[in-house]
Formats: structure tokens, C-alpha cells, sequence
């Protein structure tokens, strides 16, 4: 139940242990008193990302999950495979908060000016430790939303916008004109086609259905290929040829599609050639894996070449990378266009105890494009 005072309040923890077991539970956490500069949000809205799961549940089994705790502090374990652990050895009987993002109103604030205007507003906050009801945070790290925004609308504000928006700028500043995306009909699929089609980019979707492919297509996507396709490589050197997309971003991570995106970014770029190279083309060739949907390892077939690069991409980092001034920069354009090209769509919307029901935990733990669950710390 919603805490009747902003001086504590409940949140989600994620505990291994040094016997083997990992646990998530709910923790009543004192709320950290504001200073000057810092506001208190009670958070209304916080989604469950690709990232969030990792930090959640890790390498466990989900298989073996059981529900544990109590009333007052429910919890679920699962076991965690014992060639995990060594991996794991930095976060043992560390009980880390989990939740990158979030919106909500602003119930205490500190003294300052810049903190005092923001009570009883609306904001977007980034941050970690959202799967909570009340969070503290520096008012300038605040998003103010717009009036007819709601705390769902704002609360994938930040790590699905600024990656569709990262990816462009990523394609820009390297010197390549086009792009490609898979896993393309998931929530930051659909920004990043929405994107592409405003700012006249051209982008190939990769997706693994012809349900995920016609959705695509009903939004206005010009160039969608199914990877379970008997021509799928056919059909991606074809698409690739007329766009001339040489940077791909890959969100499965595991087995052979980024050799595959590889492969065709060489074959198109082969068939422009006009004399023959046994080296293959000149034309360089980048595949960032940013995800994990498939945990296998990656798979290369060396036939793309020699110029060519396979890398990490992640969002902090990158913004890092291109200093406040940039990145204030793609936040706004993120709020000037929140309910169009940014908005998001979640499967379903659940309380902090809903993520401890194993049934639940089973649904959003899939991972299925098109599927984003949205906690709500203050449902009973």
C-alpha cells in the first residue's frame, strides 16, 4: 500500500546472496532528505526495461523462481547457476535498488529557487532506484513535463527516446547516411521509424514475424525484413542496396544476424563496384550490438571483407560522449514531441507487488517485441 508519509517509502531490491540465490524483494527505505538543491518525486510511473530485467534477476533461473518473505516484505529467490557467480562477485549480499527511469509529481523540494518551482509539477527522472514510491534527485536532473502530460507519458521519457535519437546521431557523426535497426517493432523500434520518417532518413527494419513486419508497415515504414524468412538475405542486400545503409544497430546480440547484417552491408556494397577486389569492397561496414534478446554467442561467418567493425553501443556513454549542451538538446526535442514521435505503448500496468507475483514475473521477463510492462508505485 502507498506509504501515508514522503518520509519512507517502499522499494524494490535485488539481493545475491553467497549461498547461490538471488532475491528480489519489497524494502521499506527511508526517503532521502532533499538538500538545497533536490527535489522528492513520488513516482507514478516507472517502466520495466531490457536493462531493468538484467539488473533484477541477472544470470538466475527463472525456472526455479519461488515466492519467499513476508506480508510486510514480500520476495521471490530464484537459484543462480553456480558458473554465474564469479560473474556476480562484485554485487554479493549487496541488496542494489533497480529502476532506471521514471515520472511523477514533486512532493518536497529544497530550498532553492530552481528546486521550490518544481512542487506539485510533473517530471521525467533518470537515475536508477525507480522501482520505489518516492525518490530524491538534483532538480536540474529533472524533465518538467508539459500539462497535458500524464506520469505514464513521461515515464520512458529517457533510455528509449535518447537511444532512438542516440542511434541518428551515432549514424551522423561517423559519416554514414542510412541505417538499420532489429528487434524493429519494439517500443524503441517504432521511435526510431517514427524518427527516420521525419527527418527523411532511410532505415531498414529487421523484425522475426510478418505480424511485427505489418505493423511496421501500417506505420509508414518503407523497407521491413522478417529474418525468419526463406529470403530473408535476399530480401536485406535488396533493401540495403537501395538504401545504402552501412551502420546497423542490433539489439538480439546472440547468433548470426549481425554476421548476417555484415554480409549483405558487403554484398550491396559489391554489386556498386565496377572493378573486381579480392579483398571485396573498401566500403566500411559497423554493426553495434546494444542489446541481449539472444543470449547465445555471437556467430561470425567472415565474408563481408576487411573494412568493417562489430561493437558495443550504449546509451550513457554516448552521452557522455557528446557533452551536456548536445544532450540538453535531444532531451528537449524528447518533450517538444512526447505524445508523437516519443510516445510509448505498454502491454500492461502493475503494482511494486505485482513484480514479485511469479506468474507476472514470467510475462514481463519474456521479452516479446511490441511488450512493455509500466509499474505504478502508487496501485495498493
Amino acid at each position: 500500500m502507498t506509504s501515508q508519509t514522503t518520509d519512507q517509502g517502499l522499494q524494490l531490491r535485488s539481493l545475491v546472496k553467497a549461498s547461490g540465490e538471488l532475491e528480489v524483494s519489497l524494502q521499506p527505505t527511508p526517503t532521502v532528505e532533499p538538500g538545497p538543491d533536490d527535489i522528492v518525486v513520488r513516482i507514478e510511473a516507472t517502466p520495466i526495461n531490457p536493462s531493468d530485467i538484467g539488473l533484477l534477476f541477472g544470470p538466475a533461473d527463472l525456472g526455479s523462481i519461488r515466492s519467499s518473505g513476508s506480508d510486510d516484505t514480500p520476495a521471490v529467490t530464484a537459484d543462480v547457476p553456480p558458473r554465474a557467480m564469479t560473474m556476480l562477485a562484485a554485487r554479493v549480499d549487496q541488496a542494489l535498488p533497480v529502476g532506471n527511469e521514471g515520472a511523477g509529481t514533486v512532493v518536497r523540494a529544497g530550498a532553492s529557487p530552481q528546486a521550490q518551482a518544481l512542487i506539485g509539477r510533473r517530471v521525467a527522472i533518470l537515475g536508477g532506484a525507480m522501482y520505489a514510491e518516492y525518490r530524491t534527485v538534483k532538480a536540474a536532473d529533472a524533465l518538467p513535463l508539459p500539462d497535458d502530460a500524464t506520469a505514464a507519458d513521461g515515464a520512458s521519457c529517457f533510455v528509449n527516446p535518447l537511444t532512438a535519437l542516440g542511434m541518428v546521431e551515432t549514424m551522423r557523426r561517423e559519416g554514414h547516411t542510412a541505417l538499420v535497426h532489429t528487434a524493429a517493432a519494439s517500443n524503441l523500434g517504432q521511435m526510431l521509424n517514427r524518427i527516420c520518417l521525419k527527418d527523411a532518413i532511410a532505415l531498414v527494419n529487421v523484425v522475426r514475424s510478418d505480424k511485427q513486419a505489418k505493423l511496421l508497415a501500417d506505420a509508414g515504414a518503407k523497407h521491413v525484413v522478417n529474418s525468419t524468412s526463406p529470403g530473408f538475405m535476399a530480401d536485406l542486400i535488396a533493401a540495403l542496396t537501395e538504401t545504402g545503409a552501412t551502420i546497423a544497430f542490433d539489439a538480439t546480440g546472440g547468433g548470426r544476424l549481425a554476421s548476417q547484417l555484415l554480409t549483405a552491408m558487403e554484398a550491396a556494397a559489391v554489386a556498386r563496384m565496377t572493378t573486381y577486389s579480392r579483398y571485396g569492397s573498401d566500403t566500411f561496414k559497423q554493426v553495434y550490438i546494444y542489446g541481449g534478446l539472444d543470449v547465445s554467442p555471437t556467430e561470425l561467418t567472415r565474408s563481408f571483407g576487411f573494412s568493417w567493425a562489430l561493437g558495443g553501443w550504449l546509451l550513457t556513454p554516448f552521452l557522455q560522449k557528446i557533452g551536456a549542451e548536445e544532450a540538453g538538446r535531444l532531451r528537449q526535442r524528447v518533450v517538444s514531441e512526447l505524445k508523437t514521435t516519443f510516445a510509448s505503448h505498454y502491454t500492461r500496468e502493475i503494482s511494486l507487488r505485482d513484480v514479485l507475483k511469479p506468474d507476472v514475473i514470467k510475462a514481463y521477463t519474456r521479452r516479446a517485441t511490441g511488450e512493455k510492462y509500466l509499474i505504478n508505485p502508487t496501485l495498493p
